[in-house]
């Protein structure tokens, strides 16, 4: 079994039949990926493979995208097991960070992604390994391929590391005063 590095930060992002996942130890640092398939009884298929995850991890975060509240998108299914999820991590120690799909575009947008495709492009620049992952771009009769969860987790760690050193800099600024 690996060891688990500190600092790790992992991203699950459900969709209609399982999750994708990544956890990562930097900014610049994938350190695991995968993803799951539930066929039954999925949200405790699934919610038991994230509890599994989180403890093998043990991360210090946990990022989810937003599944309640204006703009987010999600079934109630899936809404309920976003809730078992944060719950579950909370419970465990996680922080719990949450950002909606504007805060992913946002973070985006300064490489000229505007789309979840070319947000996933951008990802496979920052995470070469994700490349031979990359499903091509869908047909707009055609579902999503489940394989974008992985970059949609991508993206949402990039997202809470870009936001949150943000905030930590904003925090240092505060403290040094004028």
């Amino acid at each position: 079994m690996t060891e688990r590095p500190p600092h790790l930060t992992l991203a699950i992002h459900p969709h209609r039949h399982g999750f994708g996942w990544v956890a990562f130890t930097g900014p610049f640092a994938v350190f695991d990926w995968g993803s799951v398939k539930a066929r039954r009884n999925k949200n405790a298929l699934c919610l038991g493979k994230i509890e599994a995850l989180i403890d093998r991890f043990t991360p210090e975060a946990l990022v989810l995208e937003a599944y309640e509240g204006p703009g987010a998108k999600r079934a109630d299914r899936l809404t309920r097991l976003c809730r078992a999820i944060a719950a579950l991590a909370a419970d465990r120690g996680a922080e719990v960070a949450i950002y909606t799909r504007a805060d992913v575009a946002a973070c985006f947008l300064d490489v000229g992604a505007r789309t979840r495709d070319e947000v996933a492009l951008a990802v496979v620049r920052h995470v070469d390994a994700f490349r031979h992952r990359l499903p091509k771009r869908r047909k707009p009769w055609q579902a999503e391929d489940e394989r974008m969860a992985l970059f949609s987790a991508a993206a949402l760690v990039l997202t809470h590391y870009r936001l949150g050193a943000t905030t930590l800099f904003d925090g240092l600024k505060d403290e040094a005063g004028p």
